[in-house]
C-alpha cells in the first residue's frame, strides 16, 4: 500500500534508499543524527544493509518494512539505519564479515543489531515476517534481541567483544620467512580445478557463478605449462556459458548467476562488475583460440553496455533488476506462442527448436532462449545450408529484440560507481585490442574524463555519482580498479594522459591506504570516518580483492616506471599471504595472477613511433593479438629520449626511420628489431 508518510531517506540519492523513502519504517541514513539518538535513547541500532537489484531485498521490504505492525515494533525498540552496500562497501565489509562469524554464511538482505556505539551484537540476513518452516518470524527477532539488549547486557557485551576479536585477527596477516617457488601457481590452480564440473564446465554444482578471476589463472598457467587441460576448462566453460540461459541471446551481457548446474536459469540481474570482467576474460580466451564464438561474445556484450549502461557523459550505471513488473526474469522470458507471432509459423518453429523454446517451457511454463543445437546440427535436422540459418536466426533475434524493447524494462540503478567502471575499463582495453571499433573508444575516453571531473575532489577520487552529486571518498578498490583500467586503457591506445593518471592515483592509494606494519592495504583511506575496525580486503568475491588488484598494478607499473618503491609494495602483500594462498587457493585467484606476474617478471616492450604511422598501428596489432600475460607495452615517439621511459635504453631509437621494438626481460633488453618476424619470439614465451 502506498503511504502518505516519507521518512528521511527521501534527501538521499542512492536509488536503493529512496525505494525505502516511504515505508512505514522511521529509517535514517548512516550519520551522527541516527547515533546521536540512539545514545540519548539508548536504544540498539537496526542497520539494515541491501542494494536496488537484490531479489530478497525487495521480498522482505514488501513482507516487513511495508507492514505497519513490524515498522511500529522496529521505531518503538530501535533506531533503524538503512544502507545501500554499494555506497558504502566499507560498512558491508565490516559488518557482513561479523554475521558470518555470528551465522556461518552471509548474503543479503542483511540485517544487523549494533549498540548505540555502533558496535553489532547480533544478526542474520533475511527473515520472514512471522515463524515460517522453523525460521523464528522478524517480530519474534525483534522483540528478543530488544529484551536481550535490556536484560542482558553482559552476554552482549560478551558477543560484541567476540566479534571485534574476529574481525581484528582478520585483518592481521604475517609476513612470510619461505621462498616463493615458481610451482606454487600450478600446485593452486590444480587444487581449485578439483572443483571443475567436466560436464557443464564452471566450479562445483549449483548455483553457480562465473569466477572470470580463476579462468584467468588457468590461462596464466596453462600459458607456462602448456597443460592442455586448463586451457579445456576455460574454453568449455566459456562456451557452457555463452550458450546458457545466463547469457542474454537477444540483447547481449550476462545475468549475475545461475540457479542451477547447467548455466540455464538465472538470476536475472545483470550487474556492471560482472560484464566488465567478462568481457576481459572472453577477450583474452579469444587471443589463445581465435574462437569466433568468444568474439562475438565480447562484442554483443560491450554493445549491450554502451547502449544500456553508458551514460550520456560518459561513466557506466551500476546495475539492472531481476524483476520487472513484480515477476522475476519477466522482461526475459518467452512463450511458444509470442516467438511464432513475431517470427512466423515456419522460421518460428526453426528458431524454437534451436533455442528450446517449447509450449512446456523450460523455466515456470515459459522460455529461456538457449541454443541447444549448433548450427551445423541444425542444418543436418532442417536440410538447410549453414548460410541460411545463420540468416534466419540473426533476422529473427533481431525481430524478438525489437520486441522486447517494447515490454516495461527491468529497473537500473543509475549510480556510476568507480571501481566498476575501472572494471569496463579494463574490459572495453581487451575489447579494443581484438576488436578497435571506434564506439568503444569513445565510450572509454568519455568515461575517464568523467571520472577525473565529476569524481574528482580536491586531489582525491570519489567512489560514487549520482543526479549531478558525487560523494564518499574513494575506497581501496576505487583506486586500485581504476588505476587497472586505466593501465588497459593506455596499453590499447597509447594516450600518455592515461599513463600518468594510472601513476597518479596509485599514489594517492600508496599515501592514504598503506597499513605502516604489514604494507598491506586498508580498504579505507586515511581521511576516511574511523569505523569499528579497519578491514584489509584480501579475498576475491563478486569483485576482485583490492589488495589483489593493487598488487597487479603496482607490479606492472614497477615495469612500465622502473619506481622500485612500486615493487617493494607488491611483494609485502604477496609475503603477507603468500602462506593462505598455498593452503585456500578459492578466494585467492587474483593474487595469485599477481604472484603468477612477479614470479614471472613482465616483458617491457617498447615501440618507438608515431600512433599515425600504418606501420606502427599494424605492429601493434599484432602484439595485442598474442596472448602474453606477463607484458608491459609502452610507445615512445622516436623524438624523445628513450632513457624517460627506461634507463636500460639509454641513447637508444629508431633504426633507419622504421618503427623499431626492443624488448627488455630481467634487465636486460633485446636488440632493435623492425619486422614481426623478428619480435614475435621475444614476446611468445
Amino acid at each position: 500500500m502506498a503511504h502518505q508518510h516519507t521518512n528521511r531517506l527521501i534527501h538521499e540519492t542512492s536509488p536503493y534508499l529512496l525505494q525505502h523513502a516511504h515505508n512505514p519504517v522511521d529509517w535514517y541514513p548512516w550519520g551522527d543524527e541516527a547515533f546521536a539518538k540512539a545514545q540519548a535513547e539508548d536504544k540498539p541500532i537496526l542497520l539494515s544493509i541491501g542494494y536496488s537489484a537484490c531479489h530478497w531485498c525487495h521480498v522482505m521490504e514488501r513482507e516487513c518494512f511495508e507492514n505497519e505492525a513490524i515498522a511500529r515494533l522496529m521505531n518503538e525498540l530501535y533506531v533503524n539505519i538503512k544502507v545501500d552496500r554499494e555506497e558504502r562497501p566499507d560498512l558491508d565489509e565490516i559488518y557482513m564479515s561479523a554475521v558470518q562469524m555470528l551465522t556461518g554464511r552471509g548474503g543479503w538482505p542483511m540485517t544487523m543489531f549494533l549498540t548505540p556505539e555502533r558496535k553489532p551484537f547480533y544478526g542474520g540476513t533475511y527473515f520472514p515476517p512471522e515463524d515460517r518452516g522453523g525460521m523464528p518470524g522478524f517480530p519474534r527477532i525483534l522483540m528478543g534481541v530488544n529484551q536481550a539488549y535490556r536484560e542482558r547486557p553482559v552476554d552482549v557485551e560478551k558477543s560484541v567483544t567476540q566479534i571485534l576479536d574476529g574481525l581484528q585477527r582478520m585483518a592481521t596477516s604475517v609476513a612470510t620467512e619461505k621462498d616463493f617457488v615458481k610451482t606454487i601457481i600450478g600446485d593452486c590452480a590444480a587444487k581449485i580445478g578439483q572443483a571443475y564440473d567436466a560436464d557443464n564446465g564452471g566450479l562445483g554444482q549449483a548455483p553457480k557463478f562465473p569466477n572470470p578471476g580463476v579462468y584467468e589463472l588457468f590461462l596464466r598457467h596453462y600459458h607456462h605449462s602448456k597443460s592442455a587441460r586448463y586451457l579445456e576448462m576455460v574454453v568449455h566453460t566459456l562456451t557452457k556459458m555463452a550458450r546458457g540461459g545466463i547469457y542474454d541471446h537477444l540483447g547481449g551481457g550476462f545475468h549475475r548467476y545461475s540457479v542451477d548446474a547447467k548455466w540455464l536459469v538465472p538470476h536475472f540481474e545483470k550487474m556492471l562488475y560482472d560484464n566488465g570482467q567478462l568481457l576481459r576474460i572472453y577477450a583474452l580466451a579469444y587471443k589463445l583460440t581465435q574462437e569466433e564464438l568468444f568474439k562475438s561474445v565480447v562484442e554483443d556484450t560491450a554493445s549491450y553496455l554502451l547502449r544500456e549502461m553508458l551514460q550520456p557523459e560518459g561513466g557506466f550505471y551500476s546495475t539492472q533488476d531481476a524483476d520487472s513488473e513484480g515477476v522475476e526474469g519477466k522482461f526475459f522470458v518467452w512463450t511458444e506462442a509470442e516467438v511464432l507471432r513475431v517470427l512466423g509459423e515456419e522460421d518460428g518453429a526453426i528458431f524454437c527448436r534451436i533455442y528450446d523454446v517449447t509450449e512446456a517451457g523450460n523455466f515456470e511454463g515459459l522460455n529461456i532462449l538457449h541454443p541447444i543445437l549448433t548450427i551445423e546440427q541444425a542444418s543436418k535436422y532442417f536440410r538447410r545450408e549453414v548460410q541460411d540459418l545463420e540468416q534466419l536466426i540473426t533476422e529473427a533475434k533481431a525481430k524478438l529484440f525489437s520486441e522486447r524493447e517494447k515490454r516495461i524494462k527491468p529497473f537500473r540503478d543509475e549510480k556510476i560507481i568507480a571501481a566498476w567502471n575501472g572494471l569496463m575499463l579494463s574490459g572495453l582495453g581487451e575489447a579494443i585490442k581484438i576488436s578497435p571499433k571506434p564506439a568503444y573508444v569513445e565510450a572509454v575516453r568519455r568515461t575517464i574524463e568523467f571520472i577525473f571531473t565529476k569524481m574528482w575532489r580536491d586531489g582525491l577520487l570519489l567512489h560514487t555519482y549520482k543526479d549531478g552529486q558525487a560523494k564518499l571518498l574513494g575506497y581501496l578498490d576505487d583506486y586500485a580498479f581504476v588505476a587497472a583500467g586505466l593501465l588497459d586503457c593506455y596499453e590499447a591506445l597509447f594516450d600518455p594522459s592515461m599513463l600518468r593518471h594510472a601513476i597518479e592515483l596509485s599514489e594517492i592509494m600508496l599515501r592514504e591506504f598503506s597499513a605502516e606494519q604489514e604494507g598491506v592495504f586498508y580498504y579505507t583511506g586515511n581521511s576516511h570516518e574511523k569505523l569499528i575496525s579497519r578491514a584489509k580486503p584480501i579475498f576475491d568475491a563478486s569483485v576482485p580483492s583490492g589488495n589483489a588488484m593493487a598488487t597487479q598494478l603496482l607490479l606492472r607499473l614497477y615495469h612500465m616506471t622502473g619506481e622500485e618503491r612500486y615493487r617493494l609494495q607488491a611483494e609485502k602483500i604477496l609475503r603477507a599471504y603468500y602462506e593462505a594462498m598455498e593452503s585456500q587457493p578459492f578466494g585467492f585467484a587474483h593474487l595469485l595472477c599477481a604472484l603468477d606476474g612477479y614470479l614471472e617478471k613482465a616483458k617491457e616492450v617498447v615501440v618507438v613511433g608515431e600512433l599515425d604511422d600504418p606501420r606502427v598501428v599494424d605492429l601493434l596489432g599484432k602484439i595485442h593479438s598474442v596472448y602474453q600475460p606477463n607484458l608491459t607495452i609502452q610507445l615512445a615517439s622516436p623524438s624523445e629520449p628513450l632513457e624517460n621511459i627506461s634507463l636500460l635504453l639509454r641513447g637508444k631509437g629508431q633504426v633507419g626511420g622504421q618503427p623499431t621494438v626492443y624488448v627488455c626481460h630481467n634487465f636486460t633488453c633485446s636488440a632493435p628489431v623492425t619486422s614481426w618476424q623478428e619480435l614475435l619470439p621475444l614476446i611468445a614465451n
